[in-house]
């Protein structure tokens, strides 16, 4: 087959596959990287690296690239004096290890480092917009706002920092892939100077999903996210329902499939629930998240110990699942990791790099979706929960409370806003006594109004 050939029949796969458009490999990963350290040449398809006196190996060639030497892995083929075409497309000859799925199978594979580490400049307009959205309806309802907020010790720096009663809220844009690790490591030290962690994104297999507290939005444009409109919250904000398992149940049963007649509990999204909750709006959360009215909750799986769910829910949800269940939800660092288990093929050690090679291209397997729909966190009674135990509420004001009477200050450019006729106030006397939502799409722009 010809290049031009092979060329047409690419263009014919990315056509018909289009959710593989962004896996395709344009060229083949090692399956070795030398250790310019060790001076060792490892072999990344056996468990022990083909090294088994060296403990601890592979979790220093999978350290992020910040936190080792840059020159810690060597390209094989660069090393032994070969011809490597790495440098002629802006990379470098040293490398790093990551995950690949390959034929349903997760392997570790090696790869060349950039000359620099820059996301898209889409991806750049989304996590810039997404940052002065956040901002801005924390500024518009009175919240303490702090924008690339840097922590006392230097260690983290957070996309934008909103300060309530509730506590203090660290939200991290994130629209350009990222590994677990990374996550859960960023969050920990989020937590370590109180800042709870709250990631956005549009990606519904972004592994930050059941990583960390997280929220899932539509994936539009940047001028999408900067505009007035709603941005409804598509996962990561969940309801608990409690019901009976019974022949009339809209349900069926969780582990019959039927109805057992006992009584179910679980996290469910608001489309899903009975009678069907609303939907929760992003500059809704910004503001409830900070107030305590939203608190992160961590879930575990009942059927899998291994796995657990990060989700934010209503304080009085939280507060009634944890006196229905009984038990706390420890510390991150408790469960293990969820990540898919590595398989080892044994293979001999192919030392050719063929970076920029047309003739090795071939499919990475698309990444598994991590926002699931179904419920979780599922848990079963004999008999009928107890009521739930009053409590004072706390004084605090209400997001309607927050949009309607706090006062808007006058912003200058395209995003000032004004206060609708629509807002009502809970003072007024045919206000609802259930709590609604003013939504962004509720205000106006002043420099649309005034033209």
């Amino acid at each position: 087959m010809d290049a031009d050939h092979q060329n047409c029949c690419l263009r014919q796969l990315r056509a018909l596959f289009p959710h593989f458009g962004r896996a395709l490999i344009a060229f083949s990963m090692a399956n070795g990287v030398y250790h310019t350290k060790y001076g060792i040449t490892i072999n990344l398809t056996f468990e022990d690296l083909g090294h088994p006196d060296h403990p601890g190996l592979l979790e220093e060639i999978t350290r992020p690239v910040g936190e080792r030497d840059r020159d810690l892995l060597q390209c094989l083929t660069d090393y032994q004096g070969g011809d490597c075409q790495c440098a002629l497309a802006d990379k470098t000859p040293w490398m790093f290890v990551r995950r690949q799925r390959r034929a349903g199978r997760v392997v570790w594979v090696a790869a060349h480092l950039p000359l620099t580490h820059a996301a898209t400049p889409e991806q750049s307009d989304k996590h810039k917009a997404t940052k002065e959205r956040v901002a801005r309806s924390a500024f518009r309802h009175g919240l303490d706002v702090q924008v690339e907020a840097r922590s006392s010790d230097g260690r983290i720096v957070t996309d934008v920092l909103v300060s309530g009663v509730g506590g203090r809220v660290g939200w991290e844009a994130q629209y350009s892939p990222i590994s677990a690790r990374r996550v859960r490591r960023r969050s920990g030290r989020a937590r370590e100077n109180g800042i709870a962690p709250l990631w956005v994104t549009g990606d519904a297999s972004s592994e930050i999903i059941d990583r960390a507290p997280w929220t899932r939005v539509d994936d539009v444009p940047w001028q999408r996210i900067v505009s007035p409109l709603t941005m409804i919250v598509r996962g990561g904000v969940r309801h608990l329902q409690i019901w009976k398992c019974t022949a009339s149940s809209e349900r069926s049963c969780p582990e019959t499939g039927s109805h057992c007649g006992k009584f179910h509990s679980g996290w469910f999204l608001p489309a899903l629930c009975f009678p069907q909750e609303r939907a929760t709006a992003l500059d809704e959360l910004v503001v409830t998240s900070a107030d305590g009215e939203h608190v992160a909750v961590r879930v575990r799986n009942t059927q899998d110990p291994r796995r657990a769910s990060y989700l934010w829910a209503l304080a009085k949800d939280v507060q009634r699942w944890r006196d229905l269940t009984d038990h706390g939800e420890g510390e991150p660092e408790d469960l293990p990791t969820d990540d898919e288990p590595v398989t080892y093929t044994e293979e001999e050690l192919d030392s050719s790099c063929r970076y920029g090679n047309q003739d090795r291209q071939y499919f990475s397997g698309p990444r598994p979706r991590r926002d699931m729909m179904s419920a979780t966190g599922l848990h079963t009674f004999d008999t009928a929960p107890t009521a739930p135990r009053s409590t004072k509420p706390a004084c605090r004001l209400t997001y309607l409370e927050h949009a309607s009477g706090a006062a808007v200050p006058a912003v200058a450019g395209r995003f000032a806003v004004r206060r609708s006729r629509r807002v009502r106030t809970s003072a007024q006397p045919n206000a609802p006594r259930t709590h609604s939502f003013v939504s962004a799409s509720m205000m106006t722009c002043t420099f649309a109004e005034n033209r």
